[in-house]
């Protein structure tokens, strides 16, 4: 009797956790979902029920202008920030990690700090900066302000595969006669690599997303593709807008799902 009651609770509870999980899929989801569908309208304008099906604004997103020139912008600026941030943050993590002072913890706050920040204050900051450095309006002043914001993603995923490193393996390869930059190069890096590409993959996806930082620090040439969408929120809004959105929406998820498997493999 008493285990068919716990057999009962037992099918309740997973009932009413694929009940909560379901509901708050769809409160994050359905907006999402709910909006797909206006990319293929044949109308100009974004109204339900969906007049007509076409893929003439995913034509219109495979322009030059401004989508795939805005698409080339954020390329050019996300893939030097994935690599510079990669660089840094893996060194960070690995500095952090044999730090001895007591002010690691300090020195960790401070990497992490862009994660809590406010983006606008960070902006903000850095106009200021960048602007006395003559870098506004720069691919050069918009990389170094993305690379501020991406670095704590590397160093946090980095920093966790790292302490699930064995060191006995660091200290069998120094004692056998390697470098430490051979020992960190053929025994650390390959063991991190889960983690330092998922913080790679991490930063890549914020570089491309960010909006408030280019709209600080980007010039007319310098256009992102979010920040061309954003703009086209406010003067242009057509279907061609729901279609570069959807193709985000794609695109973001296949790297988060990337970054997920590669945590799992980390975690096994």
């Amino acid at each position: 009797m008493l285990d068919h009651g716990k057999e009962i609770i037992g099918k309740s509870g997973r009932l009413l956790a694929w009940t909560v999980s379901l509901g708050g899929f769809l409160f994050l989801i359905g907006p999402i979902l709910f909006i797909i569908p206006l990319s293929f309208s044949s109308s100009p304008s974004l109204k339900y029920p969906v007049e007509g099906f076409t893929f003439d604004w995913y034509r219109t997103v495979l322009q030059p202008h401004p989508w795939m020139s805005s698409l080339k912008n954020s390329l050019l600026i996300a893939i030097p920030v994935t690599l510079i941030s990669s660089t840094l943050g893996t060194a960070a993590a690995y500095g952090l990690h044999l730090s001895k002072s007591r002010s690691v913890v300090l020195y960790t706050g401070i990497f992490l700090a862009p994660l809590v920040v406010p983006s606008v204050i960070i902006a903000l900051a850095l106009y200021f900066l960048m602007s006395k450095a003559g870098l506004i309006g720069t691919f050069l002043g918009v990389i170094i302000g993305h690379v501020v914001v991406c670095v704590p993603f590397v160093v946090l995923m980095v920093s966790v595969s790292i302490r699930n490193l064995d060191p006995v393996l660091v200290r069998a390869a120094l004692n056998l006669g390697a470098s430490p930059w051979n020992a960190f190069r053929t025994i650390t890096l390959p063991l991190i690599s889960p983690g330092l590409v998922a913080g790679a993959l991490l930063a890549f996806i914020h570089s491309f997303d960010e909006v408030i930082l280019a709209v600080f620090l980007a010039g007319p040439s310098q256009y992102t593709l979010p920040r061309q969408l954003f703009s086209a929120l406010e003067y242009q809004l057509d279907p061609s807008v729901i279609a570069v959105s959807t193709l985000l929406v794609l695109v973001t998820g296949l790297l988060f799902g990337a970054v997920e498997w590669l945590r799992a493999r980390q975690r096994r």
